[in-house]
């Protein structure tokens, strides 16, 4: 389980996420507030649960997101791993 940011714009009635998905609710909901405050078009913001993997923490020192390392098959044009 993990946390999901989702964006609200004006006009449109859905919420939006990316892929960042935190272990904590109070991570996803900075990092929410602070998506919101750099959209020109927000209208809300929210987080909710997800069944996703976490990939992300909120750095609060930093005020930042960390990445997780995540492990992607590195694939040539014809499907072979390398």
């Amino acid at each position: 389980m993990s946390w999901k940011p989702e964006i609200q714009v004006a006009g449109d009635p859905k919420f939006y996420d990316n892929a960042v998905r935190f272990k904590t609710k109070p991570e996803a909901e900075k990092y929410a507030a602070d998506l919101f405050n750099r959209w020109t078009t927000a209208k809300a913001w929210r987080a909710i649960e997800s069944d996703d993997q976490v990939n992300a923490f909120w750095d609060f020192d930093d005020g930042d997101v960390v990445w997780a390392e995540v492990d992607f098959p590195v694939r040539t044009i014809d499907d072979h791993e390398l």
